[in-house]
Order: C-alpha cells, then structure tokens, then sequence
C-alpha cells in the first residue's frame, strides 16, 4: 500500500492537532483519534480497491519483432469491477532493446477495458524475453495506491525488418508506392515481353506500332512491353569483422540483410528466382534461387541465423563456390564494406570473373558519422585527430570505389537508413533496362 499526495497531506493534518496538545491538553487526544480515524480510512481505501486478480492485463505484440525499427506493443487492462478506477501500468520489455517509455497510464472505467501502446526498438536479432507487468491503482477514496504484478513473462524473436515488408505490400494496393521512396516499379515501353495493346500516344515510338492491331481498329495502335519475369537474383551477405561495425547503435550486417530480406519479398513478386549466400572465410549459407513467395519465408529463416564472425571474408572461396552454384546469367548483389590491400584485390579480381557471365553489383554502407567527422572543423588536439583518420577512410573508401567500376564493376553506396529502398530501386532500374 502506497499512499497519495492526498492521502499523506490529510495523515499529516494530524500532527499540528497533536502538537497543540502541549498547550489544550485534550486536543492531544483528539489528534490521535484524527490519525487513528485517517488509518481506518486507508484500510477501508486499501480494501475497496480491491487485488489485481478485478483486472485482467495482457500484452499484444507481433511474433516476430523487426529489426531496428519502432515495434508497437499494446498493453490491455479490462475492469472486471463496478467501480472505475486510475492507474498506471510497467511493462518490462527485453533491457538490449531501445524503449520510449515503460510506464504508462489511464483511466479504466467499470465494466470495459483500457488499451495503451508504447514502441520499443529491438537493435540486434535473436531470441529475447518479456518479464511481467507491474500495475498501481487508486482507491476509491483516492488515499492510497495497490500495487500488484501479473505473471506475463514470454520469448520474443527479433527478426529481419517485417514492418516495411508489410508496408510495401499496402502501398503497392494502393499505388501509392512513391510515399515508400520507391520510383515506378513497372518500366512500360521498356523490357521485350509482352505486357498489353493500347491505342498510341505521341510520345510512343514509331517501331512500337503493331500495324495488323492498326488495319483492323482503323486507328494507330502500340504494343507495350514489360520487363522480363523469371529472371535469377542473387543476394551474397558478407559476414566478416567489418561488417560488425555500428552505425546509429545497429551493426552495417543488420542493415544488410533488412535489405536483403526486402530485395527478396519485392523480386519474388515481381516472378524472379532470388537465391542467398552468406560468408566470411567459409560459405555459411547457400539457398538455391527459387520463385515464389514460399522463398521469401525460407531467406527469413536463413537471415535470422545469420551473424557476425572476427575474421576476414575470403571472397575469392565464396565468389569461386558460388560460381560452380550459379551457372546461368544472375543478378549478383553482394552486400559488404571495403578495406584497402590484399582483401579488395581479391574482391575486385573475383568480381572482374563473375562479370564475364553474370551481372555484379557491390553495394557498401557508408556511415555518416565518419562524414560529419571528416568535415568538422577541429577545435583541439583530439578533433584534429579525427578529421584526419575520417577524411583517410573516406579516401581508400573512393579508391576502392573507384577501382570496381574501372573493372566495369556496378557500385552503390549509400548511408544505412536508405540502404534498402536505393538496393530496390536499383534492381528495378537494371529490370526495366533488361540489364539482368
């Protein structure tokens, strides 16, 4: 039993009526029967508000987190009694994810049920768990607080980001995709299969006209193409040390596979094979491109598995092994990040290979604190320091750049939170040039 700011003032109007007695001798007696009489009341109050079983609280979540996102969770608290009640109302949520607030508060009347929201952040994918629900509530007299805990303890999994799978899908619905940072999916007038007949437009080109269609509606009339379905999409996720790097409080690997993850869900829909292959000095996962949205759900799984290893990647072992695996002409996209030496000698002479037969695309993560660093203007000893090692970084980084697309090698860099729509949007651009 906690008391109130109202409790506590009306239990402390006992003391100056006691005080008194030393000089009205009776009024001693007549401030202990005041804070006698305040003690009953506060057990009356204690009592009438009831346990925690006149409440039934739960938690509502989805099964699978997503990745460095804000995760609504939904807390419930029903009113089994007749009376209403304020309260307040503590879930404890795993301690590894960034939480917005833990305490959260309301008004329940009787009878009916109360929901509250709060977001949290998960940083890293695994396996977490929930802990149980603590809940204060007022008395009817509003002198005291009860206190009780719900048993709500659970596991939780962390997956690869779902909410801009979920997104996507909703905005493609309403095609409404642009508010997403996606540019048209769809390239008419580009691709070599069929899509549709339409009547011409000035802006159509003159070897479009289908002039059979033309005789027999005795108007002009275009053939409109689309870009080619059933092509191969081929995901490679670099594992090695550099790829445990933060950016924003979220490792650059966990980036890459919410990227992945989206790559797969949009080119599944689109009737492409997509496949995936992790490494760092071995293959650790190798999945087969297939079709369907089934395939989606297997890279889930595979993703979710997928972790960071203190070694360096050896690309010319996963780019050799996926070579024999994957024969026929790909889109190969191989998330990683670059150091200078003999690590990207290797990856650009193995990429140089995969070109001859295939289409690479190497796609790094740049991180913004090492721009702002590299650009600041130094004010000590230390600032000085960090200028120069971020603006050195920032050179070999270009170097190597530089060094893939004179091999002919395709490029894309970009800061961690737009790394998957600009991954999207590139495919979708290589798909609608019929580069693939």
């Amino acid at each position: 039993m906690l008391p109130t700011t109202r409790g506590t003032f009306i239990l402390l109007l006992a003391a100056p009526i006691i005080a008194l007695g030393v000089w009205i001798g009776p009024m001693e007696w007549v401030g202990w029967g005041y804070a006698a009489l305040v003690a009953l009341l506060f057990f009356a109050d204690w009592r009438m508000a009831g346990s925690i079983e006149r409440f039934e609280v739960g938690r509502q979540h989805d099964t699978k987190l997503s990745l460095g996102v804000r995760n609504p969770v939904a807390v419930g608290v029903r009113n089994r009694a007749r009376r209403g009640t304020s309260f307040q109302v503590r879930d404890e949520p795993p301690e590894a994810f960034q939480i917005e607030t833990r305490l959260l508060e309301g008004q329940v009347p009787p009878l009916e049920t109360w929901t509250g929201v709060y977001h949290l952040q998960p940083l890293r994918r695994g396996d977490y768990r929930f802990g149980d629900i603590t809940m204060r509530w007022l008395g009817p007299l509003g002198l005291v607080l009860r206190q009780g805990t719900v048993k709500a303890a659970g596991p939780v999994k962390v997956y690869p980001n779902l909410l801009d799978v979920r997104m996507y899908d909703l905005l493609l619905r309403k095609n409404r995709l642009q508010e997403l940072g996606l540019r048209t999916t769809r390239m008419f007038g580009e691709g070599t299969e069929f899509e549709r007949l339409r009547e011409y437009l000035p802006d159509d080109e003159y070897r479009r006209i289908n002039w059979k269609a033309t005789a027999r509606r005795r108007r002009p009339v275009t053939v409109q193409y689309q870009t080619e379905r059933s092509q191969t999409v081929m995901a490679v996720l670099d594992t090695g040390r550099m790829m445990q790097s933060p950016v924003a409080n979220i490792a650059k690997l966990d980036y890459a596979v919410n990227a992945v993850l989206f790559l797969g869900y949009v080119a599944t829909g689109k009737g492409d094979r997509v496949g995936v292959m992790s490494f760092a000095d071995d293959v650790s996962h190798y999945l087969a491109p297939r079709q369907g949205r089934g395939q989606f759900y297997r890279m889930l799984e595979v993703l979710y598995a997928v972790d960071a290893q203190q070694v360096e990647p050896d690309y010319r072992k996963a780019l050799t092994y996926l070579a024999v695996k994957q024969r026929r002409r790909a889109l190969i996209i191989i998330f990683t990040d670059l150091s200078s030496g003999a690590s990207l000698n290797n990856l650009v002479a193995q990429v140089s290979l995969l070109a001859r037969s295939s289409l690479p695309l190497v796609v790094t993560i740049s991180d913004p604190d090492v721009h702002a660093a590299a650009s600041q203007s130094p004010h000590d000893s230390l600032s000085v320091y960090q200028r120069a090692a971020a603006a050195q970084m920032l050179d070999e980084r270009r170097v190597a750049l530089d060094t893939l697309r004179k091999r002919g090698v395709l490029t894309l860099d970009v800061p961690a939170n737009q790394l998957s729509m600009r991954v999207i949007n590139r495919y979708l651009e290589l798909k609608g040039k019929t580069l693939l």
